[in-house]
């Protein structure tokens, strides 16, 4: 598999990600050491998760993802075939969020221990913290990085200021850089990225991988009408795409796909891994049959053609004019 750099970073990563939210939520551990390894096997070695995954779920506190991850590390051998990321950040109960110097470094022990694991390949800010000054967080990392707990940092759900902003601190003070960005993108979900995140992440040579790659789950097809949100338990994130553009998305996705013989998940996860500027689109699996169908879109090559339907179909319409 042609493996794709990720930002500066040195890091080389498969072109998707797996997205951990769903270990200890959708999937029992069985389940995501099963998936864990038919990843792997497949010739991916992205795994992304949070500190916070999946405190949501009631009666979770948090870091249940990254305690299945840890124990199929141990289970499996397979860390060195992995490039592991992991977010600090989010709220983890009272008191206990933000970029803090101290509270990174506690967030990060805890992570390790969770994991099973002497350092985090990639390391994320979850969200902006405006209260703690850029160069404070930017510094703690570079000590993690020196100490080799951490081999690279990226950032997740910044704004194109705040991530312009953290990136002049760290050329100017000399400090490890944010070398991939961790946006909200997906066929439905493209203005904000592709207005303002995405000339800076191709001017700065940042990577991204993003977030919500299949809308979720709506640009698989799965929900064509709200009588289709309670087929699974992430239906009701599909419900504000159930829009007259959502429909024409899905209706292009259907036709491109059938000239492929391909589904429109693997249709809309090829558009995106078409676009230069993403590096690897993060993607989850609740069975061996999703699983399949992520490895098969990346080995699917939209033409021109298929990529300007998708693009027109998917973009805003025009307000109609009054009179």
């Amino acid at each position: 598999m042609n493996k794709r750099s990720l930002g500066r970073s040195g890091l080389q990563v498969s072109p998707l990600a797996f997205g951990g939210n769903v270990f200890g939520w959708t999937v029992d551990e069985a389940t995501s050491f099963s998936l864990l390894d038919a990843w792997v096997d497949a010739g991916f070695n992205f795994i992304d998760t949070a500190d916070v995954y999946s405190r949501w779920v009631p009666g979770h506190t948090g870091g249940e993802s990254e305690t299945i991850l840890g124990k199929w590390f141990k289970r499996s051998g397979k860390r060195s075939q992995v490039v592991l990321a992991t977010k600090v950040g989010m709220e983890m109960g009272p008191g206990r969020k933000g970029l803090a110097p101290a509270y990174i470094r506690g967030a990060l022990e805890d992570s390790l221990r969770r994991l099973q694991t002497d350092y985090i390949d990639l390391y994320q800010s979850h969200d902006d913290d405006a209260d703690t000054p850029l160069a404070q967080t930017l510094a703690t990392y570079g000590k993690l990085i020196d100490e080799g707990k951490v081999r690279a940092i990226g950032a997740s759900n910044y704004s194109a200021a705040r991530l312009a902003q953290a990136l002049e601190v760290s050329r100017q003070e000399g400090l490890p850089r944010y070398e991939s960005l961790q946006p909200l993108y997906n066929l439905y979900d493209r203005a904000a990225y592709e207005d303002t995140l995405e000339p800076l992440c191709v001017q700065q040579g940042v990577g991204v991988i993003n977030f919500y790659a299949l809308a979720s789950g709506f640009l698989t097809g799965k929900y064509r009408s709200s009588a289709d949100l309670g087929k699974s338990p992430r239906g009701k994130g599909a419900a504000k795409y159930l829009t007259a553009r959502g429909l024409r998305i899905l209706a292009a996705l259907d036709d491109v796909a059938a000239r492929y013989s391909a589904t429109p998940a693997r249709v809309a996860l090829a558009w995106e891994l078409a676009r230069p500027s993403i590096t690897a689109p993060i993607v989850s699996a609740t069975s061996l049959a999703q699983l399949a169908e992520l490895v098969a879109a990346t080995q699917l090559t939209l033409d021109a053609a298929a990529i300007e339907q998708l693009n027109q179909a998917s973009r805003p319409q025009a307000p109609t004019p009054a009179g």
